[in-house]
């Protein structure tokens, strides 16, 4: 009984939404596009850039000092006694463990400020994504991706949506 009721609700609902299709405008954007060409993500990404440079000089400097430390170990491991190389060898062990700490770390702060990023990025883009397709009469947009298996390259609305967004930022 339960099937017989769906198909018969199936039925019906077949033509109302066949009917609703043929007056639908579709559009996709590709999120991906906005976000790399849009003003607000180059400043987001030299932002970022910006950042992992800073790191990087951090980075050089620490590898130098590691680099010197390492070649008194073993310029002056021979000459030393027992208890002032193992007393260097702790510091340079030390070291590298504090060098190794700050590379995860600026990983995990870059990875963070590029999800933070993005995250808020791609929510004002979905933002102005809706408020296009309301305005121009869309039934629907889609996010461009994989999944969407076909759709015809007329409906893609990226560009005007970029143009939207850049606009709204400004």
């Amino acid at each position: 009984m339960k099937s017989y009721l769906v198909a018969l609700f199936l039925l019906f609902a077949l033509p109302l939404s066949a009917g609703a299709a043929d007056g639908a405008k579709i559009g996709s954007v590709d999120i991906q596009k906005v976000l790399l060409t849009s003003d607000a993500g180059k400043v987001a990404k030299e932002q970022l850039g910006q950042r992992a440079g800073k790191y990087e000089g951090e980075k050089g400097s620490k590898e130098a000092e590691l680099k010197k430390l390492k070649g008194e170990l073993e310029s002056q491991g021979a000459l030393l006694n027992e208890n002032a190389r193992s007393a260097k060898e702790r510091d340079y062990q030390q070291r590298l463990k504090d060098y190794q700490r700050f590379l995860k770390d600026a990983q995990e702060d870059l990875q963070a400020k590029n999800d933070e990023f993005t995250s808020k990025l791609v929510d004002e883009i979905v933002k102005v994504a809706q408020e296009y397709g309301r305005s121009k009469g869309y039934t629907a947009i889609f996010v461009k991706s994989e999944v969407l298996l076909y759709l015809d390259p007329a409906a893609d609305v990226t560009d005007e949506v970029l143009k939207a967004f850049n606009a709204k930022k400004k």
